[in-house]
């Protein structure tokens, strides 16, 4: 007899999102299975906003204000079924880690520090770290949890539908913490994305492209696989009642970066019509990626789509990326490293010593100080990058 539905344990070879490994004595709301037979799950992220910046942006001072830590939602591991349940915590500012130290034991190898367990309680209050205890939660129950969100707090609630534990190639289907910060950086930027057009490459669950879509005109949420696309294509309706506020659209869409062009075929689910793809060329001026450097391959790949877009582009434009530092024990160095941190770095000097006589590439990093406009545990791994593209003088 297998484990019970409230006792699953993860496998070795699976890849846990940061929603588990940094709140994983939580309760998550499991929903439903998608596609794949994976168990989604849903989760609600705080943002941080006076009302009057959603609703008076023609205002000089409607931007996003600082955000004391008193308003900051405490940190708590109960069992309950409350708002701040359902929010990934910021975290104690005593628990981010200081510096980019790796501890190693004795021998060299990577040491994990692990909360010993409580010998001496037979029955713990809280469930065992290894596990997740999925609520299965009811129709009933979710509109209620919806209609509650909407009407206690439309505007500072936004509820996503995700993953816990997928193979490699399906981590798009999980919330990472880059995600968190680049869709932070959109609140705080908030002239940078006002009526403007927006593309963002590996979008995943589309938490980043909804934010955008509070403020910009069109968003194109772009990623490949048809289960991961109908997820985002879902968030993007549990959240309409955020972008409706500003008039913006999000448009999920199909962008293979191993391939040349967009899909046209009608037939093929996500497919870009030839009205979307003129508009996507003639009026996008921010391009956005978080979380897609974990492999040198597809790094390579989005890098070369980003220069084979930005080179069809009418207009100059901005890209934003968001990457944690991620520190890896590999069999080659027989140390840590950053492998995966380190190409990504390497492709963006190649990219700014690029001449090509037509554009130029402006890289610069981001400092990560800004007020925090979203609850989620902002690390020091954690940066932004900025390329501004140009046309060569």
């Amino acid at each position: 007899m297998g484990p019970a539905m409230d006792e699953v344990t993860f496998k070795s070879d699976t890849v846990l999102s940061d929603v588990h490994l940094y709140t994983p004595n939580q309760r998550h709301l499991m929903v439903r299975l998608n596609g794949m037979g994976q168990p989604v799950f849903l989760s609600q992220f705080k943002l941080l906003w006076s009302r009057d910046s959603w609703t008076d942006s023609g205002a000089e001072d409607s931007g996003p204000r600082d955000v004391s830590t008193e308003e900051m939602p405490p940190t708590g591991s109960g069992s309950g079924h409350s708002h701040e349940d359902l929010s990934l915590q910021a975290g104690d500012d005593n628990t981010i880690q200081e510096g980019l130290s790796v501890p190693l034991d004795e021998d060299g190898d990577l040491d994990v520090v692990r909360r010993p367990r409580a010998a001496s309680d037979p029955n713990p209050a809280e469930p065992a770290r290894d596990k997740v205890h999925p609520t299965i939660l009811a129709q009933e129950e979710d509109d209620l949890v919806g209609d509650q969100a909407h009407e206690s707090c439309p505007h500072s609630i936004i509820k996503i539908e995700h993953t816990m534990a997928t193979p490699l190639e399906d981590v798009g289907k999980q919330v990472w913490r880059g995600a968190l910060l680049l869709a932070d950086y959109i609140l705080f930027r908030r002239d940078l994305f006002q009526g403007c057009t927006v593309l963002e490459l590996g979008a995943g669950t589309g938490l980043a492209s909804i934010v955008a879509a509070t403020m910009a005109h069109t968003v194109y949420c772009t990623d490949v696989g048809t289960d991961l696309l109908a997820m985002c294509q879902r968030n993007v309706a549990l959240n309409s009642h955020l972008t409706a506020t500003g008039g913006g659209v999000v448009k999920v869409k199909e962008l293979d970066w191993l391939k040349d062009n967009l899909c046209t075929d009608p037939k093929v689910p996500f497919s870009w019509s030839e009205e979307e793809i003129a508009d996507l060329y003639d009026h996008t001026t921010v391009l956005l990626a978080a979380e897609v450097f974990y492999d040198d391959d597809l790094t390579n790949a989005l890098f070369n789509t980003l220069s084979r877009l930005v080179h069809r582009l009418k207009n100059a434009c901005t890209a934003i990326f968001s990457v944690e530092k991620r520190f890896n024990f590999t069999l080659r160095h027989l140390d840590v490293t950053c492998e995966a941190y380190d190409h990504f770095r390497a492709s963006l000097d190649s990219l700014e010593k690029l001449a090509d006589g037509r554009l130029r590439f402006m890289v610069e990093p981001v400092e990560a100080s800004f007020p925090q406009l979203l609850v989620y545990e902002r690390i020091r791994q954690l940066e932004l990058w900025k390329i501004v593209v140009e046309p060569a003088a």
